[in-house]
């Protein structure tokens, strides 16, 4: 049996497919597979810890404290407020707006602002803020697009006495 085309043996005859010849092609087949499979996994472990913190031991030690300073937190009844803009310029404006249980300005505050953003945190901006009067902070920072989390640290005397972290999207 002949066909156009076919591979022919050194005596010019059609080349016969025999066991041995498909047990080859499935096992180069699966062969190939499997390094591929291991050259991607190895890339992948390489580049990508898996780890959404650098030491989620060290992390898990301090959720006790960071339990303490929420209800501490949330004992001051504190009103704050973030307004987060983009300028005329293309820069990205965040404004704080602190007050205590009454309504009233806080003075005696430190604040810093980050801009975090969600999957990679390369790309984090600290916001140099500064206090335009009581209870009003505001910081600038360069152009971001897209969606961030704003995490707003207001302190006294070196300590936390507030923090929030909200999702922003911005244009």
């Amino acid at each position: 049996m002949t066909a156009k085309g076919a591979a022919r043996n050194d005596r010019g005859r059609p080349r016969e497919l025999t066991g041995r010849m498909v047990l080859m092609w499935l096992v180069g087949f699966f062969g190939v597979v499997a390094a591929v499979n291991a050259v991607m996994m190895a890339a992948a472990i390489s580049t990508f810890a898996g780890l959404d913190s650098d030491s989620p031991y060290q992390a898990g030690l301090a959720f006790d404290q960071e339990i303490a300073a929420a209800r501490a937190q949330q004992a001051l009844h504190w009103q704050v407020q973030a307004k987060v803009t983009t300028t005329d310029e293309g820069r990205t404006l965040v404004e704080i707006f602190a007050r205590d249980a009454n309504g009233a300005p806080l003075s005696g505050l430190g604040a810093t602002a980050t801009l975090v953003h969600p999957t990679d945190r390369r790309l984090d901006r600290d916001l140099a803020i500064s206090e335009d009067g009581p209870g009003h902070f505001r910081g600038v920072t360069g152009p971001a697009v897209g969606q961030w989390d704003v995490v707003i640290d207001l302190t006294r005397e070196g300590t936390r006495q507030f923090r929030t972290k909200n999702r922003v999207v911005l244009r």
